[in-house]
């Protein structure tokens, strides 16, 4: 999925095979990590507690795992 952070608001996109996503947060301490979560868990009707981030902490590009029970 790809992060565009500090939109003016946020929307979550498929575009061609890609999900990306706009938060309003900046990219500073966590802000937009933290804000990207909350949205991906709201779009799949998820707590954000199943979510967990793989890679890309400090890039635009980012992996999370889902876990289901």
């Amino acid at each position: 999925m790809q992060v565009t952070p500090g939109a003016r608001n946020e929307t979550v996109r498929i575009e061609g095979g890609t999900v990306r996503l706009r938060v309003t947060a900046p990219p500073a301490d966590g802000a937009a990590n933290a804000a990207v979560l909350r949205l991906l868990a709201s779009a799949l009707a998820i707590p954000p507690s199943k979510l967990t981030l793989i890679r890309g902490a400090t890039a635009r590009v980012k992996l999370f795992a889902v876990t289901f029970d």
